[in-house]
């Protein structure tokens, strides 16, 4: 989580600054809103960057962290261990 937060909040600052206040907040709080916990949980999918394909088999998603499908996981585990439902 302390790996992924920061590249999601920075990526997410870049596009809506408004929503990354919001939930550079929350995550300061220790408690994310609803909307913050869909978004994270969307990025980090859309992130997987380790998915165990090649370049003949699939994309590759380029990003500011290598996010593996175990962060993927972690993340989503984290989530709902804080009442967010994925």
């Amino acid at each position: 989580m302390e790996r992924l937060v920061p590249a999601w909040l920075a990526e997410t600052e870049r596009h809506d600054p408004a929503a990354a206040r919001e939930a550079r907040t929350g995550w300061d709080r220790g408690s994310l809103s609803a909307r913050a916990a869909e978004d994270l949980a969307t990025w980090v999918t859309a992130r997987v960057t380790d998915t165990g394909f090649n370049e003949d088999e699939g994309p590759r998603v380029d990003g500011p962290a290598r996010i593996t499908p175990a962060d993927k996981d972690v993340v989503h585990r984290w989530l709902t261990g804080q009442g967010h439902r994925i």
